[in-house]
């Protein structure tokens, strides 16, 4: 549990990193934004479904131009996470959570493996999102766990 701890306060902080190098980049880019709404959402869906609610008034894909609503939704998703995993016991990592993807499939996954999905898929976005901004000659986030636990 400690370790998932301390991997979701590493997203927090990436989140709010990459929305930063965003910010100071001034882009435009409307796929770049697009992908980074994304991963705000996706956060939101995988916690509804934590939470046993449905995800499906949620859009994955929608166009996106205001990084601060962006940013409120992380900060939002943020607390939101804490507060589910405050309540959270070891013993709850293994429990299994039954819902609906998107496209009304139903399946069923432990808590361990959604939380480990909410890390991993944030991250590799977040890799896409910093390459897209060395291709526009931008500043990169530095968003390494190295770089979080140097803190």
């Amino acid at each position: 549990m400690k370790t998932i701890m301390r991997m979701m306060e590493h997203l927090y902080w990436a989140d709010g990193r990459i929305l930063d190098a965003l910010e100071a980049s001034h882009t435009k880019d409307a796929e770049l934004l697009k992908l980074v709404r994304h991963v705000a959402v996706a956060e939101q869906v995988w916690l509804s479904r934590l939470q046993g609610k449905s995800s499906m008034q949620y859009w994955l894909w929608e166009e996106a131009e205001d990084l601060t609503a962006i940013r409120r939704l992380f900060e939002n998703n943020a607390e939101q996470y804490r507060t589910y995993l405050d309540g959270l016991e070891e013993s709850g990592l293994d429990q299994m959570i039954s819902y609906s993807s998107q496209n009304g499939t139903s399946f069923q996954t432990s808590v361990r493996d959604i939380l480990l999905q909410v890390l991993l898929h944030g991250q590799y976005h977040r890799g896409q999102i910093n390459r897209a901004l060395r291709m526009q000659e931008a500043e990169p986030a530095p968003v390494d766990y190295i770089a979080f636990s140097r803190l």
